[in-house]
């Protein structure tokens, strides 16, 4: 698990060693750089290591082999493979041994080097046989062997097919340039801070931008399960080699079978990715997900001790409707008889908010990947450099409140539309205006949001699931600039691309896992959990996004996932032999923080400067009258205005730091 960066075309060289030391923080164990001359352009390739397999000098990087298998004819630099790697490929261990049974040479213990070798005896076809979460980048200078259309000097990127690992792009006059994060692309001093301003809307509708949108007009990220080829420092072939198989034909056992089989199959992923030369330990929050990946690693390690972590929250501290995780958390830990180190979070966490943004490099509204970033320092402060989370089981699962919502529809959806259109405008008409007093309800707040959409059709309803603010509060905020450049901006699109790729795929449930997984998921939820880890150097892997699980649970019936109001429903009969029942049916929780009580008080004076009218006019984005009037209106408890507060103030610090280039303030 590390950093990698690089470019293609007529940098300056010293640009490299510039963007990796960017990078420190996801590798502080070892890097290396080189820079490869080309015919017509260069190709530089740098990497920061975070030393998880084979600790020894055989693991460093940018790596290159001596095989003779692999077509290395030449003892010139540029006329080999090189290769610069994040993450972890949990089957290398096989693919490996059938390498070496074809001939090939292997100098070290690490994942890393079966990339290589894979990528000599397969070429770009390598990628269908991958089981693990990555970035990479491999250049090709090798003047025979190569396979399909790839040429001399050509340079390879890929990303995993859920998108664990990020990886951004930037493509200029002097050519291509590659980074594990955006600030990286940012040493380039020829690169535009221009902001794209279509993604800054996703960030108020979403709180995330789906890729390949980033707040820079000029800078991508590469979808998850995409792949580039680089010729003469432009890209020459974009491609997706994977998707989320839904569409596929359901498994026919009973509920038992069923269940039984799924347990096994994330025991197996779980034990995959407790590989490591190095200590393991895990996320607990004591909700379902954390507490299974914990209960297969003690089935899997009977007698090793493990360390586990929780957030905790000093003092009597309301969670808007969340029931708080440590006391779940201790009850698993005393259960399966794991130490539980409990990170005691004070009202002052909000002092992180500049570096969760500094690190997450996309202004995010979120402040919960603030607990990941404390969990994660104090694990490394503990000697544990690797950290299994649970992420992604409310994905493949079905865990989310809107799942629930989703499968209610059919009670009201055979409604005349002139009277849902009715109630729509009711709804949107209470949650804008403060028609309504009690919004600051957790239940009240998620029906209203619910019938704000009852007039669309079902999948411009699902998509509407997913946003965190109204078109028409949105539209309010902009100047008329702004609006005039987002004029025809249909906020739905991108969500409805996807939707068009699972054509085979008819239920209404197992389409919104979809969209969870590929958005939701990628871009918000791995995006901060990756980047807040990696701000600590930590890896975090995730067992229940195993490949082979996702594809087992994406044909698992969706009346077995979302059963009534109990969501994941398969899962925790899965989990029934290992876990208390306590702990299994327990109330939802998010990973979250009192952010609307935060507004009124610890974030009061931040408000008051980000969101001021001075700062409004200057950025010239949002009418500073509209604004101050959602904040009064939201402090009054007349409108649910907090995440849109909050992401109003994360896109202005943002700009601050990235295209105003004023140093963040790194308390920690």
């Amino acid at each position: 698990m590390c950093a990698i960066c690089g470019f293609a075309g007529t940098f300056d060289p010293l640009l490299l060693a510039s963007m990796s030391k960017c990078l420190h923080h996801r590798g502080p164990d070892d890097h290396g750089q080189i820079v490869l001359r080309g015919r017509d352009c260069a190709a530089g390739l740098a990497h920061r290591r975070l030393a998880i397999l084979d600790l020894s000098a055989d693991g460093h990087q940018p790596m290159t082999t001596d095989c003779g298998q692999c077509g290395q004819g030449s003892t010139e630099d540029a006329a080999k493979l090189w290769l610069t790697y994040n993450g972890e490929i949990y089957n290398y261990r096989e693919l490996r041994r059938d390498l070496i049974a074809s001939g090939h040479r292997f100098h070290s213990q690490t994942d890393s080097e079966v990339l290589l070798h894979l990528y000599a005896e397969e070429g770009v076809e390598m990628l269908t046989k991958l089981n693990g979460i990555f970035a990479f980048a491999i250049y090709d200078g090798r003047s025979q062997g190569r396979r399909g259309e790839v040429k001399a000097g050509d340079l390879f990127l890929a990303r995993d097919g859920l998108g664990v690992k990020p990886l951004y792009y930037a493509e200029t006059e002097q050519g291509f340039l590659f980074a594990s994060e955006l600030k990286a692309l940012l040493e380039c001093s020829h690169l535009s801070r221009d902001l794209d301003l279509v993604a800054l809307h996703y960030y108020l509708t979403y709180l995330w931008a789906p890729a390949p949108f980033t707040p820079l007009k000029q800078v991508r990220k590469l979808p998850p399960g995409d792949a580039l080829l680089i010729r003469n420092a432009r890209i020459a072939r974009y491609w997706s080699f994977y998707d989320i198989p839904y569409g596929q034909s359901r498994h026919l056992g009973s509920e038992n079978d069923i269940a039984a089989e799924l347990r096994e199959r994330v025991q197996i992923a779980v034990e995959r990715q407790l590989v490591a030369d190095v200590p393991v330990g895990a996320f607990l929050s004591g909700g379902l997900d954390s507490s299974a990946v914990v209960a297969m690693m003690r089935r899997a390690h009977r007698d090793r001790r493990l360390t586990c972590y929780c957030i905790g929250f000093a003092g009597d501290v309301d969670l808007e409707g969340s029931p708080p995780d440590l006391p779940y958390a201790r009850k698993v830990a005393d259960h399966l008889g794991v130490d539980l180190r409990t990170i005691e979070v004070e009202s002052d966490i909000i002092k992180h908010l500049e570096r969760m943004l500094y690190h997450i490099d996309e202004p995010q509204a979120d402040p919960a990947a603030i607990n990941t970033l404390l969990i994660a320092e104090q694990a490394r402060l503990d000697g544990i450099p690797v950290l299994l989370s649970g992420a992604g089981g409310d994905d493949i699962f079905s865990g989310y409140r809107r799942h629930w919502a989703l499968k209610m529809e059919r009670l009201w959806g055979w409604l005349p539309h002139g009277l849902r259109l009715g109630i729509a405008r009711c709804a949107r008409q209470s949650s804008h205006n403060g028609a309504v007093v009690m919004l600051r309800h957790p239940t009240v707040r998620r029906i209203t949001k619910v019938l704000a959409h009852a007039d669309l059709s079902p999948e411009e309803r699902m998509i509407a699931y997913f946003y965190w603010s109204g078109e028409q509060v949105r539209r309010s905020l902009y100047t008329p600039e702004l609006g005039a450049a987002l004029n025809g901006v249909d906020t739905a699109e991108t969500l409805r691309q996807s939707l068009r790729k699972i054509p085979r795929e008819s239920d209404p449930l197992n389409r919104m896992l979809y969209l969870e997984t590929k958005h939701f998921l990628a871009d918000h939820n791995l995006n901060y959990t990756d980047k807040m880890a990696m701000a600590a150097g930590v890896e975090v892997r995730v067992p229940l996004l195993d490949l082979e699980l996702v594809d087992f649970a994406t044909r698992i019936p969706p009346t077995l996932k979302q059963v009534g109001r109990t969501g994941k429903a398969i899962f925790k009969k899965a989990m029934e032999p290992f876990l208390p029942r306590e702990v299994i049916y327990r109330p939802k929780s998010g990973f979250g923080v009192p952010l609307r009580r935060w507004l009124e008080s610890e974030l009061r004076e931040a408000v008051e400067d980000t969101l001021s009218s001075d700062s409004l006019k200057q950025r010239g984005l949002f009418e500073p009258r509209s604004v101050q009037r959602l904040v009064e209106m939201d402090r009054a408890g007349l409108v649910d205005g907090a995440y849109t507060v909050f992401s109003l103030m994360c896109i202005e610090l943002w700009c601050r730091m990235f295209a105003d280039k004023r140093a963040p303030t790194l308390i920690g």
